[in-house]
């Protein structure tokens, strides 16, 4: 019951913060989307119930600061690429794989989405500790795993 309650908080303050609508009706099918997916997919957000889930929800507020500066990091990057007059000669796209220490599979997911979410790369596929990454630039491949890892790490290899 705390895993739904802790899903519902989580759901209901993001989509708040992202609809950005206040009226009754839209704040009620907010609450009510909410609601359903706590209801359906707590286990998603929190699988292993005998596991303290607070420490993992700590951990993703302090990596969420990081994300977010190395997405800035990221969208400076390739406005400098696209605005480059040589930008033809600074983009070389490729997809490399790497092998991964995370052992969770929700590491290995917030891994994934957010070098997704970092834009000028996309992550490909996900195989068993192997991921694939479609990178803009030769540099960005080189960053990864690197301290993302380590920050995903931190945040939810909780033992």
């Amino acid at each position: 019951m705390k895993t739904k309650a802790a899903t519902f908080i989580i759901m209901l303050v993001f989509w708040t913060i992202m609809s950005g609508m206040f009226d009754p009706f839209h704040f009620s099918l907010g609450i009510l989307c909410c609601l359903l997916v706590a209801f359906y997919s707590s286990d998603l957000l929190f699988p292993d119930q005998g596991k303290p889930w607070f420490k993992e929800l700590i951990g993703m507020v302090c990596y969420l600061p990081y994300l977010l500066w190395q997405i800035v990091l990221a969208n400076l990057q390739v406005t400098y690429i696209v605005l480059h007059p040589r930008m033809l000669e600074k983009i070389d796209p490729h997809l490399f794989r790497f092998e991964t220490s995370l052992k969770r599979p929700i590491s290995k997911v917030a891994m994934a989405q957010s070098i997704t979410l970092t834009p000028g790369t996309i992550t490909v596929n996900i195989h068993e500790n192997q991921i694939a990454v479609y990178a803009l630039t030769r540099e960005a491949a080189a960053s990864l795993p690197g301290e993302m890892e380590r920050q995903v790490a931190k945040a939810l290899e909780i033992e």
